[in-house]
């Protein structure tokens, strides 16, 4: 089975207790929230990689205030020819706050939308499990850096 591993850095930006979020589609076309970030190119910076990501997707220049999590998860995708992949998706979580810019919508790239959210209404959001991690790394900041870890 071929295997393939993605590193992406994403941000919680919380603001007047609103998150930051990006709304893309799914593979079969339903919108779903995401949080903010991406894959890293190769050669940069994972603090490099959440800044530029989070200004395509919202427009906003951020300033990385720390450093709260790793998420990583291994799933079996569909791949070429509809050959199975081992996919390895090691995620970065950063804190940052806006610094500058406007919020704008993507144009043309993995997102379509860019909007703040209650933290109190993103249960009910149609998102991805991600953002539930990065907001309980942001809520409980285990000192590994680690879920699992601070399950124990």
């Amino acid at each position: 089975m071929r295997r393939t591993l993605r590193v992406a850095a994403y941000a919680v930006v919380v603001r007047d207790g609103q998150l930051l979020l990006a709304r893309s589609r799914d593979e079969h076309g339903v919108a779903e929230w995401v949080l903010p970030g991406g894959g890293m190119e190769h050669g940069e910076d994972p603090y490099d990689t959440v800044r530029r990501e989070l200004e395509e997707e919202t427009g906003y220049l951020v300033e990385v205030t720390g450093f709260l999590g790793v998420d990583s998860g291994r799933h079996t995708l569909t791949g070429r020819f509809r050959r199975p992949v081992d996919h390895h998706a090691l995620r970065l979580i950063y804190e940052a706050r806006v610094a500058g810019g406007e919020l704008c919508h993507e144009i043309g790239g993995s997102t379509e939308l860019a909007a703040w959210q209650p933290l109190d209404a993103v249960p009910g959001l149609v998102r991805i499990g991600l953002i539930d991690t990065a907001l309980r790394l942001w809520r409980e900041r285990p000192a590994e850096g680690h879920l699992k870890a601070a399950l124990g």
